[in-house]
């Protein structure tokens, strides 16, 4: 679970994560991958109130949409950080989605993916440090 975070502002990033620019996090959890949305995304939303979740058993392709999180302010889509197969969805979304508010790096998980190119596409996305670097540089345009 998430131990060390990184604060950028009101912003927690876990050290233990990978990140998208989208605002996706990325977990490593044996051979496979949880996926969420990040605390960024999740503030900047506000109160999320639906979410849309991919099918399980379905292909993607790394950057493809997965779906929609909906909140009283926005609707936004998230993407996969990794190429693979869906093998998990967290189903208590569909009555919870606050989930996400709530706990961005835990309950609110969205899906797990058993990547099919793991070694060369998790060098693309960020880790805490370039994350924050990156977050900085948007709060501050």
């Amino acid at each position: 679970m998430v131990k060390e975070v990184l604060k950028v502002e009101e912003y927690d990033i876990p050290k233990s994560l990978y990140y998208t620019k989208d605002h996706e996090w990325l977990r490593l959890d044996g051979e496979n991958c949880v996926i969420g949305v990040t605390d960024y995304a999740q503030k900047t939303l506000h109160e999320v109130v639906f979410v849309d979740l991919p099918e399980r058993g379905r292909k993607i392709s790394k950057a493809e949409s997965l779906g929609t999180v909906e909140s009283v302010k926005a609707v936004s889509d998230y993407f996969a950080p990794v190429s693979g197969e869906i093998v998990d969805v967290n189903d208590i979304l569909s009555s919870k989605p606050d989930l996400i508010n709530k706990s961005p790096y835990g309950e609110g998980w969205i899906a797990i993916i058993k990547p099919s190119n793991l070694e060369a596409e998790l060098k693309d996305l960020m880790d805490s440090k370039g994350y924050s670097q990156y977050l900085k540089s948007l709060i501050e345009k």
